[in-house]
């Protein structure tokens, strides 16, 4: 299959690896061209780790060659992205072309179905939990290092009606990995990184500031990792207000990175034992506060005031970074004021999560 690939971070880069490794075509489009700039010249993309491949792939010019012809769109690149590219994308999708949302964030599907419903437009939108896999791109502008392949993937797809659809593709393109949950609402509630980058980012904010090199599993002490778990009860407890059965934290990296269940901080031990606890950010422009801050702790926010149960500790979260920061991150969440979310019931939004 021909599939576009919307950014060229390290998820875009170690999907388009996986994808051509297993014999499909993929065409990376960066909105900026930086990114791209040397594997257009004809360098090879290199993938090491979970992934191994290398090879040329092909890059699109523009928004239009990456999307039209291909047989599937899939957005990959952080939240603060995502309206950019949905509008970029717009006019050049047709009824029927599936888009997958790597990974869902702050109700983008929303966003993407309003605008495609002003132009006419009927197709399904697929959305992740979380990413295929993790890594990080190097300073060469053409290889990654993916660290892991996620072994389940939370899925769902708007309208909720496609929703054997949307698994099916999933699968056909990336294998048996993926767990069809009940709506994208379910999604919104089960994208675990802003809470557990709120805690690793808060807490080691002055290693980010420093331009450390700091191994983050070993860092997620038991101070983080109670931190993380107050705040995934917030989640849980939001998730059953609108009657959603979602993973703990601890599920998720059992799940995730295959490691025996215990307590937050225990399981991030054991994957930095095993060498694979990963490395947190080196500098505090990070998308553990600047993408999740925005498009992920206050859309949870949002639904708990919504269905009555607020996420206090969320919210504290958005504004200790935010006075850390020295600016308004609550603010820089682009997609949700077009929404009007906040002036539905919790029945309403459930609806408009369906249909």
């Amino acid at each position: 299959m021909r599939i576009g690939i919307l950014g060229a971070g390290a998820i875009a880069f170690g999907m388009a690896a996986f994808l051509a490794k297993a014999g499909h075509k993929p065409v990376l489009w960066s909105p900026s061209g930086a990114r791209v700039r040397k594997l257009a010249a004809g360098a090879l993309l290199t993938a090491t780790g979970a992934v191994e491949f290398s090879d040329r792939v092909q890059v699109a010019h523009n928004c239009a060659e990456a999307v039209s012809g291909t047989d599937v769109i899939i957005i990959a690149l952080p939240a603060n992205g995502h309206r950019l590219v949905f509008d970029s994308a717009l006019p050049h999708l047709k009824s029927g072309q599936p888009v997958i949302i790597s990974s869902h964030s702050s109700f983008g599907a929303l966003y993407l179905s309003k605008r495609l419903a002003e132009r006419g437009v009927r197709l399904p939108i697929i959305v992740w939990g979380t990413t295929l896999l993790t890594g990080r791109q190097q300073l060469d502008g053409v290889s990654v290092s993916v660290n892991t392949i996620r072994q389940k993937i939370d899925v769902a797809t708007l309208p909720k009606s496609t929703g054997a659809e949307g698994t099916a593709i999933c699968t056909e393109l990336f294998g048996d990995r993926f767990v069809e949950r009940d709506g994208i609402l379910a999604i919104a509630l089960s994208n675990l990184n802003p809470q557990n980058h709120l805690g690793i980012a808060l807490l080691n904010l002055t290693r980010m500031e420093k331009g450390e090199t700091w191994e983050q599993g070993e860092h997620v002490t038991p101070a983080v990792g109670n931190l993380i778990e107050a705040l995934d009860l917030e989640r849980l407890r939001i998730a059953e207000g609108f009657g959603l059965s979602v993973r703990t934290v601890q599920e998720h990296f059992s799940l995730s990175f295959h490691v025996p269940m215990g307590t937050v901080s225990e399981m991030n031990q054991q994957m930095h034992r095993e060498g694979r606890g990963g490395f947190g950010p080196a500098t505090a422009d990070s998308r553990y506060i600047y993408e999740d801050v925005p498009f992920g702790l206050v859309p949870t926010s949002l639904l708990g005031r919504i269905v009555g149960r607020p996420a206090l500790l969320h919210e504290a979260g958005a504004s200790l970074l935010s006075a850390a920061v020295g600016r308004n991150l609550v603010a820089d969440n682009d997609l949700l004021p077009d929404l009007a979310l906040d002036k539905l019931s919790a029945t309403a939004l459930t609806k408009l999560c369906e249909e």
